[in-house]
């Protein structure tokens, strides 16, 4: 498996992966995700849309972010840290290992530091997403307490490389 930047030649592909229909309350569409990422790219933000691909299927999706440069409300955990901002396997996909492995990934390339010095990733999560969250539990994410909106928020240290 392996992480594609979003570009021209994916972008579409993307935009039609889907969730299941009880899972689209958990997590926002890959439009909405990728208009952020362009209002955060344009404002001076860190947001960086990957594809996740196995071989040459398109699997899902995994946006990666950092800092919270103008973000209005962010967590407090937010400030200089990496974030797992989306992360979606498309319903044709699901079942497979698909999403371990993209965290697998996630936390790899996150480990190379690219954007700047962080010791700390997080992600949020609806609470009554069991799956989400024994997902993130398995990988050491753990809650702080604090909430992005409804969302909980986990965090873990960032693994060395």
């Amino acid at each position: 498996m392996e992480l594609r930047k979003v570009d021209i030649g994916n972008v579409w592909q993307i935009l039609a992966l889907e969730v299941k229909e009880s899972q689209r309350y958990f997590v926002a569409s890959n439009t909405e995700s990728i208009v952020e990422a362009y209002c955060a790219i344009t404002s001076g933000g860190v947001a960086l849309p990957f594809g996740i691909y196995d071989d040459e299927t398109l699997v899902g999706f995994l946006m990666i972010g950092y800092d919270c440069l103008d973000w209005e409300d962010a967590p407090g955990v937010a400030k200089g840290n990496y974030s797992i901002w989306r992360l979606m396997i498309d319903k044709n996909h699901q079942g497979k290992g698909y999403g371990k492995q993209a965290m697998e990934l996630a936390l790899s390339y996150i480990a190379t530091k690219p954007c700047g010095e962080s010791d700390t990733v997080w992600l949020s999560y609806e609470p009554e997403n069991a799956v989400a969250k024994a997902l993130y539990y398995s990988f050491g994410f753990r809650e702080n307490g604090e909430f992005d909106g409804d969302e909980a928020i986990a965090l873990r240290e960032i693994p060395r490389i």
